[in-house]
């Protein structure tokens, strides 16, 4: 894929995000898709995604950056949300937080294969002491 294409897939990808989408999300995800080096594959991807929901149901993907290097796709998400209760060990608890999530994917024929994310936990922290 050039790096038009795989512009074109993420943002079809974080379009299926928000729009909670999940039937189109096989389609854009490798069976063997990786999270930060775990094998969750495609249902256990899905099912990540939906307890986030469950846990922010405010919850929007906004595309801050994109850098498409073939096979690589990396962006800088922005999130401000107010998540029901515990959000990475934070007792949120409905409050408003604002944070970003830098992560990369790997692409191999037309699907996302691997997912490494970090999140900026510490951006949380600050905002509820």
């Amino acid at each position: 894929m050039d790096k038009e294409a795989l512009v074109q897939l993420y943002k079809r990808y974080i379009h299926c995000l928000n729009k909670q989408d999940w039937t189109l999300l096989p389609a854009l995800l490798s069976e063997n898709v990786t999270y930060n080096d775990e094998v969750v594959g495609v249902h256990g991807y899905i099912q990540m995604l939906q307890r986030d929901f469950q846990a922010i149901p405010d919850l929007n993907f906004n595309i801050d950056k994109i850098i498409a290097d073939p096979p690589y796709i990396a962006a800088r998400l922005l999130f401000k949300c107010s998540p029901v209760g515990v959000l990475f060990g934070f007792a949120v608890n409905g409050r408003e937080v604002v944070f970003s999530e830098n992560v990369i994917y790997e692409i191999d024929n037309g699907r996302i294969v691997k997912v490494d994310s970090v999140i900026d936990k510490q951006a949380i922290a600050v905002q509820i002491e």
